[in-house]
């Protein structure tokens, strides 16, 4: 499972405390992004690690994972989808629930989203858990299409959300432990 050489990027994030709840320490990317280096950088970090993987279609999990996907998936010339919250998508959707260090959420993707001929590729900003991404595995595995990787900017080493993909190609640019 891969790790990116994206590690300088994490002094241009910004660390905020008890957000967005008490006791959760928030990793924010806008930072990261509002910074043209910063955002290009982590562009072609990607489109380097999955420029000859076929990819057709990045999926972005909402909200800031739709950032790096939108401009990702223009760069290697696939589609875009999203993963969104409840009630955010117009067209007839499938859904999954999953737990996150804090509460519950659901996740929506449109039912005609996919098709089974798509190399995926799965598109967060964060992973801590795992529960986003687990569930919206789930979703893309309703398509029967092939999930070529999936993509952070930053994972939390620390809590082992890895462990819930077993057997998927996970890339992160930068890893805190």
């Amino acid at each position: 499972m891969a790790t990116g050489s994206g590690q300088d990027l994490e002094s241009k994030f910004r660390i905020v405390n008890d957000f967005p709840v008490k006791g959760i320490e928030f990793i924010d990317i806008t930072t990261l992004i509002s910074d043209a280096d910063g955002f290009a950088r982590v562009t072609d970090l990607f489109y380097e690690e999955y420029k000859d993987k076929g990819i057709t279609q990045v999926v972005g999990v909402e909200s800031r994972g739709f950032l790096i996907a939108s401009v990702l998936a223009y760069k290697l010339g696939a589609g875009v989808t999203l993963i969104r919250k409840p009630g955010k998508l117009p067209a007839e959707t499938i859904s999954e629930s999953y737990d996150l260090e804090y509460g519950k959420n659901e996740i929506h993707i449109h039912k005609d989203a996919l098709k089974k001929s798509d190399k995926v590729l799965l598109m967060d900003d964060l992973l801590a858990t795992g529960g986003t991404i687990a569930a919206s595995l789930k979703l893309i595995e309703k398509f029967e299409c092939e999930v070529s990787g999936i993509a952070f900017i930053v994972e939390l080493d620390f809590l082992n959300g890895r462990d819930k993909f077993p057997g998927h190609e996970i890339f992160s640019l930068v890893r805190r432990g």
